[in-house]
C-alpha cells in the first residue's frame, strides 16, 4: 500500500507541474496538442477545443505537449510565435506551481499539527548556548547572515556548518541580544551541537498557518539549494542522490512507520513528504541545465536581451546533449537506488 501511495504522490506532484505549463499556455493563447495524466499507452482520450485530454496507463505524472518543435508553423497559436515573455511565463509556471502546491500542503499540515517557532525550549548544560547565558524562552531571529523563522532552520544551519562558530541574535523580553557560539562535539553522536532544544509545536490559526506555510516552503527551497551547492563542491557525493525508486522506498518506509499511529499520522507524514518533494522538483527544474525548464529559460532570457532568438538548431543540439546527460544520471541514480535496497 505504501508503494501505491508513493507512486500517487509523486505522480500528482509531476502532474501539477505540467498543469502550470498548461494553464499559462492556454492563458497566452498557445495551442496545446495534448494534456495527459500518466504516461505510456492511452487508456482514454477526448478532444475539446483543439486539445486532446488523455489518461494514460502508467500513473507517473503527465505532460503538456505544445508543439514547440513546429519551427515553420505560421499558426498564431504556435508556442514559438508568441512573445518571449509569454513563453517565459509558460516555462516558469511549472516550477512555480510546484511551490504553490508545496504551500498548500504546508498550510494543511500546519493547521493539523502546528508550527515550530524558533524559540528555545531547553538549554543543555555543558554546551555553548548555556555557557553564553542563553535561556529557555529566547527567540532566535538570526544565525550569522541568515534570518530564522522556524526552529528547524537552526538545526539545518548547524548541520550544514558543522564545527563553525556562529553569531546568534535572539530576543529576550523585548530586548535584542547577540552571542557567538562555537559548537561542541558530542562524542557519543559524533556531531557538533549548540545545546539548544525546541519548545515543540504551537497551535496554528488561519493567519499564522499562512505565514508559517511560506516559511516552510522557503525552508525546503533553501535545503535543496544548499544541498545542490554541497553536491557541486564535493561536500556530498552523487552516491547520496535518489531517484524515483529511492523516493518510493522513503515514502513506503514513512507509511509503514506512521501506520500504527492511525490515519492522522499517515496523512501528516504524506503531506510533509509532499512539501519536500514538490519544493525539490521546483528547484531542480529551475537549474540552468539544458533540457530542464531552467535551461530553456536561459535561452529565452538571452533572446529577450538580444531581441533575437538563438538559432533553433543550435538550441536543439544543446538540449539534446542535456537530455543525454540527464539520462546517464538517471541510470546512475537508479543503479544507486537499487543497490541501496538490495545490497
Amino acid at each position: 500500500m505504501g508503494i501505491i501511495f508513493a507512486v500517487l504522490i509523486f505522480s500528482f506532484i509531476v502532474f501539477f507541474h505540467e498543469l502550470g505549463h498548461f494553464i499559462l499556455a492556454k492563458k497566452n493563447g498557445i495551442d496545446v496538442e495534448e494534456f495527459a495524466i500518466g504516461m505510456g499507452p492511452t487508456l482514454f482520450s477526448k478532444e475539446y477545443k483543439g486539445t486532446r485530454y488523455a489518461v494514460r496507463i502508467l500513473p507517473i505524472g503527465g505532460f503538456c505537449a505544445m508543439g514547440e518543435d513546429e519551427e515553420t508553423s505560421d499558426s498564431p497559436g504556435c508556442f514559438n510565435n508568441k512573445s518571449v515573455w509569454a513563453r517565459i511565463s509558460v516555462i516558469v509556471a511549472g516550477p512555480v506551481f510546484n511551490f504553490i502546491l508545496a504551500f498548500v500542503f504546508a498550510f494543511i499540515l500546519i493547521l493539523m499539527t502546528g508550527y515550530d517557532r524558533p524559540v528555545v525550549g531547553a538549554v543543555e548544560e555543558g554546551y555553548p548556548a548555556a555557557e553564553a547565558g542563553m535561556m529557555e524562552g529566547d527567540k532566535i531571529i538570526r544565525m550569522s547572515d541568515k534570518k530564522i523563522h522556524i526552529f528547524r532552520e537552526i538545526s539545518f544551519y548547524n548541520q550544514f556548518h558543522q564545527g563553525e562558530s556562529v553569531e546568534i541574535t535572539y530576543i529576550r523580553r523585548g530586548e535584542t541580544n547577540t552571542v557567538v557560539l562555537t559548537p561542541k562535539k558530542d562524542e557519543e553522536l559524533g556531531y557538533y551541537r549548540l545545546g539548544i532544544g525546541s519548545e515543540g509545536y504551537s497551535q496554528a490559526g488561519i493567519l499564522s498557518a499562512f505565514q508559517y506555510s511560506a516559511y516552510e516552503v522557503k525552508y525546503w527551497i533553501n535545503v535543496t539549494i544548499d544541498s545542490l551547492k554541497m553536491l557541486l563542491t564535493g561536500q556530498i557525493g552523487v552516491d547520496n542522490l535518489s531517484g524515483p525508486v529511492g523516493i518510493i522506498q522513503v515514502v513506503d518506509e514513512s507509511y509503514q512507520e506512521s501506520k500504527p499511529y492511525g490515519g492522522f499520522a499517515v496523512l501528516a507524514q504524506f503531506l510533509y513528504l509532499g512539501i519536500l518533494l514538490s519544493a525539490n522538483l521546483g528547484v531542480w527544474n529551475l537549474i540552468p541545465f539544458p533540457a530542464l525548464d531552467g535551461g530553456r529559460l536561459v535561452f529565452l532570457f538571452i533572446e529577450a536581451i538580444r531581441k533575437k532568438r538563438v538559432p533553433p538548431e543550435k538550441e536543439g543540439y544543446v538540449h539534446l546533449v542535456g537530455i543525454t546527460l540527464l539520462m546517464v544520471l538517471m541510470v546512475f541514480v537508479l543503479f544507486n537506488d537499487v543497490r541501496r535496497i538490495f545490497f
